[in-house]
Formats: structure tokens, C-alpha cells, sequence
């Protein structure tokens, strides 16, 4: 049975669908994306749309180039690179996920 979760993301809030065993990981994809959002918005100053549409892009193209690794056969050095990369995110996410259960 679908519960909702309210969220919010650019100052306004959202009213998301989610199973119960999702919550967790729909909370933890929210904060990350909040801090890619805050992350752009310093960089390049956009605000609104164009701030959602640089981030879906950057994520867009990050997963791509993540799905392109995964297809070819990994050296033991590229498979170290990997694990580092997906350890540095694990901690982005972590972190993002408890700034953002402070807040709430």
C-alpha cells in the first residue's frame, strides 16, 4: 500500500508517492538531490527550471558514463577507482541524508 512523503526541493514542497520498504531510499535520493541543486546554484547562479534541468542532466550523464563502465570488463586498478567513487558518494548521500533529517 502506497504512503505519501512530503518533500521539499528549490524552496517548494512536493507530495510524493512511495511504498513503506522505498521510504528510506526515496529520502536519501531527495537529500542527495537537494545537494546537487545547492551545488549548481553556487556554481552557475540559476535559479528554478534551468537549476532542475542542469542537475537532471549532470545525473543524466553520470549514471551514463556509470552504466558505460559497468559494460566493459574492469581492470583490478579500475575496480580500486569504482569502489573509491562509489565509497566517496555512499558518504555524500550519508551526509546529505542526515543534514537533511536534521532539518526536518
Amino acid at each position: 500500500m502506497s504512503e505519501t512523503l512530503d518533500v521539499k526541493l528549490l524552496s517548494k514542497e512536493y507530495r510524493v508517492a512511495c511504498e513503506p520498504a522505498e521510504r528510506e531510499s526515496l529520502t536519501a535520493a531527495v537529500a542527495f538531490l537537494a545537494d546537487r541543486l545547492d551545488e549548481i546554484a553556487t556554481k552557475t547562479k540559476g535559479t528554478g527550471e534551468r537549476l532542475a534541468i542542469m542537475a537532471a542532466l549532470n545525473l543524466a550523464h553520470e549514471f551514463l558514463a556509470l552504466k558505460n563502465i559497468s559494460a566493459v570488463p574492469a581492470t583490478p586498478l579500475e575496480n580500486e577507482s569504482i569502489r573509491r567513487i562509489i565509497k566517496l558518494t555512499e558518504k555524500k548521500i550519508d551526509d546529505s541524508l542526515a543534514r537533511y533529517e536534521k532539518v526536518r
